[in-house]
């Protein structure tokens, strides 16, 4: 057996060991990565707690319900809002960022039903499949996380994706999904169906008030005011803890797992199609004359690499589609947005 003076080179040879290790790593280490994993992290936490406590029963299905209406009529009307009063009503009735965006959801949607209907999906399924690739979750997830990676500069944008997504995107695909032998009077039934849905959001009635206020000038009275602050102080952590509380629900209530093929395509679409599809539009949008401020495009692109917006499950079981698929699409979109958004913010920020 060695001696204790073996014993002793070994523990002396630790810290030196050690400092060449960590050494060597901090080398390694980026800063422009650690800097957006400090911003991101945060929020995908929150994501991941909303997640956590519901899978372990800490959450019944009635208390989601109720974080999803406190945030849906409440906490982020507000927050939208406030943030379309305090952006000059030019940035929010940018023509360029609204051509941009709008036309990349058109193609998105036709990608996304090109590539899907076929087999058992029909056009109800491939509508929806094509809304989730198309949707991103702007009002849950963006507002707050763009707003603190770009600054109140990007409210512009970011409100019109908002407002595009939920009016004319959500809008299209529902009527699309009637076409499965519904005839002319199914699509008119649904296109009145969502235009009513929308009428009774709070969310879209919010950005034209915010655009209101912004235009006129006009500010609400103190106590009002401070009222409208701090549910929009509130409308962060829990829109993000109900992300996965929705989620975890989703998973827990889905009958059985689902093949790859029917849903990885439309992940791949979500996640990396349809940033770089924004990106290359808007590029060429600048190349042409289109007056797009980069920071404009950059809050773009970023919107598009957000994961599927949860909504969309919502809409998917009023209208009879297969939810499964959705949520299944829904919680791996959000569990690979960290590293794939991460990495879109190290490149574009």
């Amino acid at each position: 057996m060695p001696g204790p003076g073996w014993l002793c080179v070994r523990l002396s040879l630790v810290p030196a060991l050690r400092g060449h290790f960590f050494g060597r790593c901090a080398l390694r280490e980026n800063p422009a990565v650690s800097a957006v994993l400090a911003i991101t992290f945060p929020f995908f936490a929150l994501v991941l707690c909303g997640y956590a406590a519901t899978r372990r029963g800490m959450l019944l299905p009635a208390a989601i319900q109720g974080l999803n209406g406190f945030v849906l009529y409440f906490a982020l009307p507000c927050l939208l809002y406030r943030f379309g009063a305090r952006t000059p009503i030019g940035q929010l009735l940018d023509v360029g960022s609204f051509a941009v965006y709008l036309g990349c959801a058109l193609v998105m949607v036709a990608l996304a039903v090109a590539l899907t209907r076929r087999g058992r999906i029909g056009w109800n399924d491939a509508a929806f499949g094509a809304l989730v690739a198309a949707f991103p979750n702007t009002g849950f997830m963006g507002v707050p996380l763009l707003a603190t990676l770009l600054g109140a500069a990007s409210a512009g944008p970011v409100i019109q994706a908002v407002a595009i997504d939920m009016v004319i995107t959500s809008s299209l695909c529902i009527a699309l999904s009637r076409l499965d032998g519904a005839g002319r009077h199914g699509m008119a039934a649904a296109l009145r169906h969502a235009l009513r849905g929308m009428a009774g959001n709070p969310m879209p009635w919010a950005i034209v008030l915010g655009g209101l206020a912004s235009a006129t000038g006009v500010a609400l009275p103190g106590p009002v005011d401070r009222t409208v602050a701090l549910l929009a102080e509130a409308a962060t952590p829990v829109a993000l803890f109900t992300i996965g509380a929705v989620l975890a629900r989703s998973r827990m209530d889905a009958a059985a797992p689902l093949p790859a093929a029917e849903w990885l395509s439309v992940v791949v679409l979500k996640l990396f199609v349809h940033p770089l599809l924004v990106l290359g539009a808007g590029r060429a949008a600048i190349a042409l004359g289109l007056p797009l401020a980069p920071l404009t495009l950059t809050a773009l692109v970023l919107v598009a690499a957000l994961p599927s917006a949860s909504n969309v499950s919502l809409l998917a079981g009023r209208f009879g589609a297969d939810n499964g698929r959705i949520a299944q699409i829904i919680l791996a979109t959000t569990a690979l947005a960290f590293l794939t958004f991460s990495a879109a913010v190290a490149l574009m920020v």
